[in-house]
């Protein structure tokens, strides 16, 4: 067996891990699992879940399943679990089975039964307020249903009845009987079964009672044979009724549940019900907006499996929450694009330029190279003409101190071609620049011009030969690190997380760029073809992450 330290940085969870199979416990076996509920799309906080659950069962040759904890339909749906399937697939990931909860709502409901039967769960009517009023607070205990000791036989009867359909939503619930004194809340007679007359999206009309998730989880997982149940901090309060529900069952399985520190991200939320509010409400376009957190927004976006594998080996696994600043994402996203992403050019803010001294019809083709650090990448044919479109930005009619670009009578090199000099400035009636007239000189083809120095380089595309494009440049979708110390976190959505710019130019060689391809758009940053609207009559690129942190200036 491979030793995991020589190929990932040690946590607490490894060390539990390993020092099962020093015992033999589980007869060496490591079994983890992914059990996401399909209401919504997967985002970075998942990420770091599947990565962590995958790794770990890789590494120690063990297995890793999936399974859709499917017991809430009104939310779920068939459409969000294909979402997740292709998420997993995409990170790199490959589960060894694939179940959901509801394959074992049979067996669950044989498990109630035995429960009941055992006296360890009884059938109640209080309503939801008469529970919260009896559960008590965190400093006071709370008080017995008069419904606790209902006899076995009433409550079986009365749980057959509920799931016969007999009465209304609500009426009844089933409760485990354990402690109303507890300092646990959560061990304070939890609910096991609800009454919900909801079409479920995989068995129909079958069931009108679902399980509650804490009752689910614990008996899937044993049902599975899982090892080791690895969730977030927040489920660590209700372990003692994880364990409570397999010990008074007494599984073959008793997996070990072990909870580790959720993701908390600056300048996002990872709130399903946050997300879904985004989405439903329009401030964003869709799960897959690259704008949010979710998988299939990153992807969309430009990020790449391997930038978010990084991230979340980056960021580690502990037990206490902490929150990861977003450069730190952006720093894994840069540097594998930096290393992987082909170069182009690429004019957002065109500026026409003319070069009046060069030939009206002339035309050369230059090999430039995809990768300036990766000569195996090759190189592209970039046509070059008299006409050009320069960035209006690499013009100043007033230039600052230390500006290296074009000026009126300056001179500067375009990038792989010839050194220019702006002879004069062309305005329309307003007053605004819509044409530079220009000069080249023949002789700087590759080499510097003699007897002068030319401090700055700038991209350009031909006019004749360029393409159009959309151009879209995403930034972070909340202005403040924390969006949730607003008063409502909707307050905090930053205004200018969008920006469309529509008359854009990119080299030729994009014309047939695939959707999803990455490209550095040299001097501007990395962007990504969209998948959803980039088509044959219309290019359309997602800003993906700027070449340099620029989100303090």
């Amino acid at each position: 067996m491979t030793t995991p330290e020589a190929t990932a940085p040690s946590n607490f969870i490894r060390h539990i891990i390993e020092a099962d199979l020093k015992a033999n416990k589980n007869n060496g076996k490591v079994k983890t699992r992914f059990p996401p509920e399909p209401n919504g799309f997967l985002h970075i906080g998942h990420a770091k879940s599947i990565c962590l659950n995958f790794t770990l069962a890789e590494e120690y040759n063990g297995t890793c399943n999936l399974r859709f904890d499917d017991t809430n339909p009104e939310k779920e749906s068939i459409e969000f679990m294909e979402a997740i399937e292709k998420d997993i697939l995409w990170l790199g990931f490959q589960w060894h089975e694939k179940h959901h909860a509801s394959d074992y709502f049979e067996q669950l409901f044989d498990y109630a039964v035995q429960l009941i039967k055992q006296g360890d769960a009884y059938v109640d009517d209080l309503t939801p307020e008469q529970i919260r009023e009896y559960r008590g607070t965190l400093t006071e205990p709370g008080k017995e249903s008069p419904n606790r000791n209902r006899p076995v036989e009433e409550s079986l009867d009365l749980f057959y009845r509920m799931r016969a359909g007999e009465f209304a939503d609500g009426a009844y619930l089933l409760r485990a009987k354990i402690d109303m004194a507890s300092p646990n809340i959560n061990m304070r007679d939890p609910a096991l079964y609800r009454i919900r007359r909801v079409h479920h999206q995989r068995t129909g009309d079958k069931w009108c009672i679902y399980p509650m998730y804490d009752f689910t989880h614990c008996l899937s997982d044993a049902i599975e044979g899982i090892t080791h149940s690895i969730c977030t901090l927040e489920f660590e309060d209700h372990r003692p009724l994880y364990d409570w529900v397999l010990d008074k069952l007494n599984t073959p399985c008793h997996p070990q549940q072990i909870e580790f520190a959720r993701l908390q991200l600056e300048y996002t939320v990872m709130s399903k019900r946050k997300l879904n509010q985004l989405v439903t409400e329009g401030h964003v376009s869709g799960w897959d907006d690259p704008r949010m957190p979710t998988l299939a927004g990153m992807r969309r976006a430009g990020f790449t499996p391997a930038s978010i594998r990084d991230f979340c080996e980056r960021i580690g696994v502990t037990k206490k929450d902490a929150w990861i600043k977003m450069d730190v994402l952006e720093s894994c996203i840069r540097e594998d694009l930096n290393e992987n992403a082909p170069r182009r050019m690429a004019v957002l803010k065109p500026l026409r330029l003319v070069i009046e001294n060069y030939p009206d019809e002339a035309e050369e083709i230059y090999d430039i190279a995809n990768h300036p650090q990766k000569p195996e990448m090759g190189t592209r044919k970039v046509p070059f003409s008299k006409v050009l479109y320069i960035e209006q930005d690499d013009f100043a009619e007033n230039p600052p101190k230390k500006f290296k670009r074009l000026v009126e009578g300056g001179e500067v090199r375009l990038r792989g071609s010839y050194v220019i000099k702006c002879e004069r400035i062309i305005k329309d009636e307003a007053g605004d620049i819509i044409e530079l007239r220009c000069s080249y000189d023949p002789a700087t083809l590759g080499k510097n011009p003699e007897g002068r120095k030319v401090k700055g380089v700038i991209h350009w595309v031909s006019a004749k030969h360029a393409i159009p494009a959309e151009i879209r440049l995403y930034d972070r979708l909340f202005r403040q690190p924390n969006p949730d110390a607003e008063a409502h976190f909707l307050d905090a959505l930053n205004p200018d997380s969008l920006q469309i710019l529509e008359n854009c130019w990119v080299e030729a060689s994009l014309a047939k760029a695939e959707k999803e391809s990455r490209y550095q758009f040299e001097r501007t940053g990395y962007f990504c073809v969209d998948s959803v609207d980039s088509n044959d009559q219309k290019l359309v690129f997602n800003r993906t992450v700027t070449l340099r942190d620029t989100w303090a200036k």
